[in-house]
């Protein structure tokens, strides 16, 4: 079974609402007696692949401040099964329920371990695999994803905080909140859009839970923008890889080191937006977002309205629909992809000539 398709702009249009709707579902589900395993899970091993894979960022920060061991891995990396990792709960996540990756590795999980699944599509054939399942609550979403990846992090944020005995979470105003950001965005995008439709590469730069929104990030700019671009953690980012900037647009996410960075990269001519709870003034080729103070995970989702923001309109400045894909690999997914629903562009002139010499 597949969910029902939307655009992306109609996936950032409900997308508030949306998210308010898969935090009472998902609140609800994991209060029950039927995900008990998942609640007691000790050393919770998340694993999933591309947009998903990004999100689990977001609960291994959060479980590690709170003293749990866990990680996050592909997917891919344990098809053949998890030994190696010392976990009692595996955390599959997968929207649609087809991640063949995703399916081989709950199939392969060791004997005794809880084999837990978030999915937005139920059923799915992750769904049946798994000892328990979570879900978003069959959401209509764009094929590169709005409502489905935010209402993952949402999802996530409260899978970790049932985990940890959190007694409240934080997602009571998130409608109220992703109004009035995407609305700062469009301003803030309008003014860069020109010039960011013509850089030829991103790097897109973050630390902790924020590592999720520059990995989501990078792929929305290839998927939707058709732009080379590589997500770095911040300190890593410092030792060497931002000497390759070069009429290129640089994403940073935070409050710390990032804001020195990012005045650095601006300072030398190449176009940045940050995006940052602190008051940092303008400057030529530095656009500043300024987020309000909320927890991390509800941070995550602000700073991904943000980058559909941005991708969305770099997408129509270089000419590019939103909903068309280069490459179509139907070994990604259980059953092939649907092409009936696919859009798949051409591979050369088109993308090329959107990209302009000059900063």
């Amino acid at each position: 079974m597949s969910g029902s398709r939307i655009t992306f702009l109609e996936g950032q249009a409900g997308q508030g609402a949306a998210l308010a709707r898969i935090a009472d579902r998902v609140r609800s589900q994991l209060a029950s007696p039927e995900r008990a395993a998942l609640r007691n899970a000790r050393r919770p091993l998340f694993t999933g692949m591309g947009a998903s894979y990004a999100a689990l960022a977001v609960p291994v920060q959060q479980l590690r401040t709170a003293g749990f061991v866990t990680q996050r891995v592909l997917s891919s990396e344990i098809e053949s099964g998890t030994a190696g990792f010392d976990t009692d709960c595996l955390i599959a996540v997968s929207q649609g329920g087809r991640s063949s990756e995703t399916i081989a590795a709950c199939r392969s999980a060791a004997p005794g371990i809880t084999r837990a699944a978030l999915l937005n599509v139920l059923p799915s054939r992750l769904g049946e695999l798994a000892d328990v399942t979570v879900g978003l609550g069959n959401e209509p979403d764009s094929y590169a994803s709005t409502i489905g990846y935010a209402g993952t992090v949402v999802a996530l944020d409260l899978i970790a905080g049932a985990i940890a005995g959190r007694a409240q979470d934080p997602w009571g105003g998130i409608a109220e909140h992703t109004a009035a950001v995407h609305r700062q965005a469009a301003r803030v995008v309008a003014g860069l859009r020109e010039r960011g439709a013509r850089c030829i590469a991103s790097d897109t730069v973050a630390a902790g839970a924020s590592c999720a929104s520059a990995e989501e990030g990078a792929l929305l700019l290839r998927e939707v923008v058709r732009m080379t671009a590589a997500a770095s953690a911040t300190r890593n980012y410092l030792h060497g890889e931002m000497e390759s900037a070069g009429n290129t647009l640089h994403l940073v996410f935070g409050d710390g080191r990032e804001i020195e960075l990012a005045r650095s990269l601006a300072g030398a001519g190449h176009l940045t937006l940050l995006l940052t709870t602190a008051r940092v003034e303008l400057a030529d080729s530095l656009s500043v977002i300024r987020l309000p103070e909320v927890p991390d995970a509800v941070r995550v989702v602000l700073e991904t309205v943000v980058l559909q923001e941005l991708v969305a309109r770099l997408s129509a400045e270089r000419g590019v629909p939103i909903e068309s894909f280069v490459f179509a690999n139907d070994d990604t997914k259980e059953g092939g992809l649907d092409r009936s629903r696919l859009a798949v562009a051409a591979r050369g002139p088109a993308s090329d000539g959107s990209r302009a010499a000059g900063p």
